[in-house]
């Protein structure tokens, strides 16, 4: 998820709200369908639809930083994506993160892959430097569907959410350093196939 929560709370983690740069790992091809149709779908909630908006793929994002050059966190895609294969996620079931609007987001079956991957980007940036929902104690590895439902729309996107089956896969190709808003990507490296 490319947000930053823009209370008190983001900025004590080091992430202000004019930029933030972060690794995500992104589906640019075909299997990305069951996601932008669910994307589709949650929008009905949003005021506007979030995803869309991004104009970037579905991805699922790994770290998040505020006060780092960029050089860093595009140093370590270097190094930690240069020899990584692709993924294949199997994903089941919607979830949601209650925030001032709610977030809803589809769940790994088996995260042991994204995990091994978040550690090794810790391993070489202190994980304290990281937006503290991204940090190795509190990461959850998900795909956002929506991200800005408001209050009144609530309790229909979860019964919506409960109701929609969403069990799908996914591979993901890529893996990006970008800044963001708007998101740039400053590098992309492939993933083998």
């Amino acid at each position: 998820m490319l947000s930053v929560d823009k209370t008190n709370r983001s900025r004590r983690s080091g992430i202000d709200k004019a930029m933030a740069y972060a690794i995500s790992l992104k589906c640019p091809n075909d299997t990305a369908t069951p996601v932008l149709d669910l994307w589709r779908e949650a929008s009905h909630f949003e005021t506007a639809p979030s995803m869309q908006a991004l104009n970037y793929p579905p991805h699922l994002t790994l770290a998040i930083y505020g006060d780092i050059t960029p050089e860093r966190p595009l140093e370590v895609v270097r190094k930690v994506f240069r020899d990584t294969p692709s993924i294949s996620v199997e994903f089941s079931g919607i979830h949601d993160f209650p925030n001032e609007t709610l977030v809803l987001w589809a769940r790994p079956v088996d995260d042991s892959a994204l995990r091994r991957m978040h550690q090794a980007i810790h391993r070489e940036i202190d994980p304290m430097l990281c937006h503290e929902h991204y940090r190795p104690s509190h990461w959850q590895p998900h795909c956002t569907i929506a991200m800005n439902i408001p209050k009144e729309a609530a309790a229909a996107a979860l019964r919506w959410a409960a109701e929609t089956t969403a069990q799908f896969t996914v591979t993901f190709d890529a893996v990006d350093c970008l800044k963001f808003p708007p998101v740039e990507i400053i590098e992309e490296v492939k993933l083998w196939p």
